[in-house]
């Protein structure tokens, strides 16, 4: 024999399928669900949620709609504008110098830190931490080398926060470009610093898909 819940367990489970469904249950579906429920102590239960959930005070409403029951945010425009916000998507800030280290891995990839400090002419040890974070680049392996230095790359995140298809689509960089990044990167050290280059390939051509 099925034992009948009491009001309490009833009102206790019918939250918690209020709570878990994504869409509204009627009637029949609370039965199907809680078949040791009777059918009066359902209608007492959501009645009474209905009250309780109500009115400017309530951040939760339980709200009949398409043919049964469903919780909803209160329909309060200041409450939607902070339902908003929660959710809204930041912007991603990367300072120059970031952009900088991020521009030699893509087109240098993989390489390794101490090659970016080489080429910087700076520790990177934080712009690598921040483009990792954003999800930029990653870790895409070890060289073989002494200590196993990891080796950094670009991520599929990176093709879409700039649109490309593959690593193939950036621009070709010529030398002087590389150089001018360099440049610019020295002056915001010191800007009174006069600029040596030292490293400057002959030209710097984004991998083919091949190659990646």
């Amino acid at each position: 024999m099925t034992e009948i819940l009491d009001e309490q367990t009833t009102r206790a489970r019918v939250e918690a399928l209020l709570l878990a469904a994504e869409e509204p249950l009627s009637l029949d579906r609370f039965r199907d669900a809680l078949p040791a429920a009777s059918a009066e102590a359902l209608h007492k239960v959501l009645r009474a949620l209905e009250l309780e959930y109500a009115g400017p005070h309530r951040g939760i409403h339980l709200v009949r709609m398409s043919g049964g029951y469903q919780l909803r945010t209160n329909p309060d425009p200041e409450i939607g504008q902070a339902i908003r916000k929660l959710f809204e998507t930041r912007p991603v800030r990367i300072s120059r110098a970031a952009m900088e280290a991020l521009a030699i891995i893509a087109y240098r990839q993989p390489l390794t830190r101490a090659e970016i400090d080489e080429i910087r002419g700076v520790n990177s040890s934080g712009v690598l931490q921040t483009l990792q974070e954003v999800q930029l680049i990653e870790v895409v392996g070890r060289l073989d080398d002494i200590g196993k230095p990891n080796l950094y790359g670009t991520t599929p995140r990176f093709l879409d926060f700039f649109g490309l298809e593959s690593i193939g689509e950036l621009p070709t960089l010529e030398a002087s470009e590389l150089q001018a990044l360099i440049e610019m990167h020295n002056q915001l050290e010191d800007p009174e610093a006069d600029v040596e280059i030292d490293h400057a390939p002959d030209e710097l051509a984004p991998l083919s898909d091949d190659q990646e």
